[in-house]
């Protein structure tokens, strides 16, 4: 039997991300959760944030941001700059992160990163607690060392990415199947 509860935002996990905003002379590092891709072609996602956060101007000011996949290597980091404000704090500094210069946009990545979403804002919706940025992808960057040479396929699982649900960090799970498994003819 199922219980029925108020409306809540009970859809979990969600990838734990860093996002980076600002440009190389002032940037700051944002823990998001409320983040997914929206289309394919053109390639676009979202971030939701609430516009009392110091990052939300940032955003606001420049209309780009990248998205910092994270590890469970990155857990401390990421959970650090959810809970600490660049208002008070150089979250590089204190979090030990490295960032690096973007390519087609001017605020920085996260070195330790596996994948790093380049993206530019294309519209921001007002939704109540949180403005959802919806944004086109204008470049991704991947670590070479997860790229396999024969086959030119990136493994994001081998980085083991760090997911996000009700208030914890997990890392991801044990691979169980590919997309189509229920129908492949054996």
């Amino acid at each position: 039997m199922k219980e029925d509860w108020r409306p809540g935002t009970m859809l979990y996990p969600l990838p734990a991300v860093l996002v980076s905003c600002g440009d190389d002379a002032h940037s700051n590092l944002i823990t998001v959760a409320w983040t997914g891709t929206i289309c394919s072609d053109p390639a676009m996602l979202y971030i939701s944030v609430r516009p009392e956060r110091y990052s939300y101007g940032l955003i606001k000011e420049r209309m780009e941001f990248t998205v910092n996949v994270t590890t469970a290597d990155m857990a401390r980091a990421t959970d650090w700059c959810g809970v600490r404000s660049g208002r008070d704090y150089d979250k590089w500094a204190e979090t030990g992160l490295t960032p690096e210069p973007g390519r087609a946009v001017a605020c920085p990545s996260v070195k330790e990163s596996p994948l790093s979403i380049e993206c530019r804002v294309k519209e921001i919706i007002p939704l109540g607690t949180h403005h959802m940025f919806v944004a086109e992808v204008v470049n991704v960057r991947a670590d070479s060392a997860l790229i396999n040479p024969e086959t030119g396929a990136f493994d994001l699982a081998r980085a083991v990415p760090l997911v996000y649900s009700h208030g914890g960090y997990y890392k991801q799970g044990d691979h169980i199947g590919r997309f189509g498994f229920s129908v492949k003819k054996k």
